[in-house]
């Protein structure tokens, strides 16, 4: 045994000098100010500290720091006070360690890092909505006060998706969630793409594991293919830009698995439909540096000589780069094999920055590690309206959790003031989004606008290129209604704020009356009292019922004195067909919100959260399907435990399951089918075409009598001799209307059929 033990602990020091090894290799290659003592100490503290602890997979734990410091190092491209942090960022949470032992022995700096890592250690959320938001509050304070926080956080974030294998099933459902909420899109804000796409596919790897190696399968067989047209598609371009004397190389860009997939859900489409897999980048070393982006526009010039150019889809990202620093030149070109093909242009130095973000800058400056300073302008300048965000507190964290989200994923656009000055503004916004991204003032008393000098209302979604001049009134006051035609989260959280403060004069006024008429029906009045009221009129919080008796959206009578003297409202039920979309033969459905109760499981202490659940044709009542994505056998699933201690089945791709993984990661179950095509579930197939005689007649029969599966409601219309169906049938599971569509799609007319939720 003490052989063994031996052999096992030689085996795992070698294992950890070759991984700190090859950290120091990739180091000593960087332009980085050569600090290797630090970063040695560092390592061996941590290497003490980490002493004997093993990850799940088994292997010793100080590996996954040293895989994190690589990443840092040789992926994103930081220097030595980020190995450090990196080395260090579990130390504090995991032993007895401090931050002011860590300040002690290795300085200020890279003790705050390390604090700030720590806050937002075990990813950003914990059990509850608010605390998980809170947290995510915490890693944005910390990361305005010094971006390298978050930027080890995402390396943190990529090596344990990259060893997510050894998790149990529910445990990779909430982090894969929580990578695509939230560290994707923050990689992709930060101009991180390689890591961005990484991030995005090891997600879709474990959410969906048939769908992933489906889509690999298909990009490998068509791999010869692909490289045929590339070849054919470059060997012109590769003569004329010799010719031009350019020094260059020509890449073929795939899309990514995750990309595709997004791609097949959104547009529903087959794989075989998408023609943007393939792109092609051409990456060029300029003569003279400051001169590159003419040189971009001069191989523009000539490869669109051999090709024509899309005209609508040019786009021009070197005069205006994107707020992650991304600059290239995006032309579609006709290939002569009849395909749109689209080519990135862009220097040597763009490229960098497109692959590693900010930190790529680096390299390119003069001296040794950089601190961060202000001139990474556009980035700070996003983190100045972050910080705007947070200095507004709001009662409820998660709306300012997707308010952050929603500046995250949004594309932008280039406005113009009425001065001529350029505003960077999200894809989608409107003229009131304008209005408060230039003054709170301004915002708040905007009653129009006038873009490109014509008047337009307050709603109305700018473009690209537009002038705008925002009309004021001093009589104008914020609307309720102004929350929907916003999207950007400054303006949606200014808004909320003065909302927040009109409201609370409403509230008060609504409390008032409530007291009054406890009073005058001589009924004490109590917290629980008033909770019971709000509660008999679907409002969750007490505030927001004293907010409606103000507005005179609830006015108090009868029935409110009959629920307070114990009086029930009457049920009026069909809650539970709601859960439920699938029919039993033979069975009525029951409608009793009693008897529902008595059916749904309910969680106990005793449930092993580690192990799948499996649904049968026995247990199926016992569970909560959702008619946000309405989930039917086949599909990919999971269980959500609720608030009552039931479980709701979503499909993994849903919506509503993609916040709930993020947000309340410790209550997602692993859940399996185990079905023997026994019941019907409702599913609904749209069909597009040519209208023709007959057309409805092929369509019926093909569902009905060669596949023998009942219709239970026809949607048709013809406009136009175009043919728009939607045909709601029973099924026994996905794998049924996957035959279905493929036999809809031989019929001769219809152009598009796909399964809508």
């Amino acid at each position: 045994m003490d052989d063994e033990q031996k052999k096992r602990e030689e085996l795992d020091e070698k294992l950890i000098g070759d991984a700190y090894q090859r950290l120091l290799d990739t180091y000593s290659a960087s332009r980085h100010r050569q600090k290797v003592d630090i970063i040695t100490k560092a390592f061996n503290f941590a290497k003490q500290a980490h002493k004997g602890v093993r990850r799940l997979s088994g292997e010793p734990y100080i590996l996954h720091p040293i895989a994190v410091a690589q990443i840092a190092c040789e992926e994103v491209g930081l220097g030595s006070t980020s190995i450090c942090a990196a080395l260090l960022h579990d130390v504090v949470e995991d032993t007895d360690y401090t931050t002011e032992d860590i300040e002690n022995i290795f300085g200020t700096k890279i003790a705050q890092i390390v604090d700030g890592l720590t806050k937002i250690s075990g990813g950003i959320f914990g059990e509850q909505a608010s605390a998980q938001a809170e947290n995510f509050k915490k890693l944005l304070l910390t990361m305005s006060d010094d971006i390298r926080v978050i930027l080890i956080k995402i390396c943190d974030r990529l090596h344990n998706m990259r060893t997510l294998a050894s998790q149990p099933a529910s445990k990779q459902y909430k982090i894969a969630g929580e990578t695509l909420y939230i560290y994707a899109p923050l990689a992709n804000r930060l101009g991180l793409n390689k890591i961005k796409t990484e991030l995005e596919d090891l997600s879709f790897k474990y959410e969906h594991p048939d769908e992933y190696a489906a889509i690999e399968r298909k990009l490998q067989s068509t791999q010869t293919s692909r490289h045929e047209l590339f070849d054919l598609f470059t060997s012109p371009i590769e003569q004329a830009l010799d010719k031009m004397g350019v020094k260059y190389v020509i890449k073929e860009r795939v899309k990514s698995p995750f990309s595709i997939w997004n791609k097949m859900q959104n547009k529903h489409v087959s794989f075989e439909e998408i023609y943007d897999i393939l792109a092609v980048r051409i990456i060029f070393t300029p003569k003279h540096r400051e001169d590159e982006i003419n040189e971009c526009f001069n191989i523009y010039v000539a490869i669109s000589q051999i090709y024509k150019a899309h005209p609508d889809r040019l786009r021009d990202w070197l005069n205006h780069p994107k707020a992650n620093g991304y600059q290239a030149l995006h032309v579609t070109l006709m290939s002569k094999q009849g395909r749109w093909i689209e080519v990135q242009i862009r220097s040597d130095k763009m490229d960098e920055i497109a692959e590693q973000g900010f930190a790529a800058h680096w390299k390119y400056k003069e001296g040794g590690e950089i601190e961060f300073t202000e001139d990474e302008g556009e980035l700070n300048e996003w983190l100045h309206t972050i910080k705007e965000i947070l200095d507004d507190p709001q009662p409820d964290a998660m709306d300012f959790l997707d308010a952050i989200k929603l500046n995250l994923f949004a594309s932008e656009i280039f406005v113009f003031t009425p001065k001529g000055e350029i505003k960077t503004m999200p894809a989608g916004c409107t003229a009131l989004d304008f209005a408060f991204s230039i003054h709170t003032f301004l915002g708040s008393h905007c009653i129009g606008a006038k873009v490109n000098h014509k008047l337009v209302p307050l709603s109305h979604k700018l473009q690209s290129g537009d002038q705008i001049e925002i009309l004021t009134s001093k009589s104008q006051h914020v609307q309720p209604s102004w929350i929907n035609f916003v999207s950007t989260a400054k303006a949606k959280a200014k808004i909320q704020a003065i909302l927040r403060r009109d409201g609370r004069e409403i509230q008060k006024r609504g409390e008032e009356e409530l007291r009054t008429f406890f009073k005058s029906n001589d009924i004490e009045y109590t917290a629980s009292a008033a909770d019971q009221l709000a509660t008999f009129h679907d409002i969750a919080k007490r505030e927001d019922f004293f907010q409606a008796i103000g507005e005179k959206r609830v006015i108090l009578g009868e029935r409110e004195i009959d629920i307070l003297s114990g009086k029930k409202k009457e049920h009026t039920g069909g809650r539970w067909r709601r859960f439920v979309p699938f029919l039993m033969n033979n069975t009525k459905v029951k409608q009793n919100e009693n008897e529902e109760k008595q059916t749904l499981l309910v969680v106990t202490d005793k449930l092993n959260r580690k192990k799948p659940i499996f649904i049968t044709d026995d247990n199926i009542t016992q569970y909560k399907f959702m008619h946000c994505c309405h989930p039917i056998p086949g599909d990919d699933v999971l269980g959500f435990i609720d608030n009552k201690k039931q479980i709701e089945i979503h499909k993994r791709a849903c919506p509503v399951a993609a916040r709930l993984k993020s947000s309340f990661g410790n209550r997602i179950l692993d859940a399996k089918w185990d079905m023997h095509k026994t019941l019907f579930f409702d599913a609904t197939v749209q069909m597009k075409g040519i209208d023709r005689i007959g057309l409805l007649n092929e369509v019926t029969n093909v569902i009905s009598r060669q596949m023998n599966v009942n219709i239970h409601t026809v949607n048709i219309t013809c406009d136009d001799d175009i043919f728009d169906g939607k045909f709601e049938i029973r099924v026994h599971d996905r794998e049924d209307v996957r035959v279905i569509i493929d036999n809809l799609k031989k019929v001769s007319g219809l152009q598009e059929v796909s399964q809508i939720m």
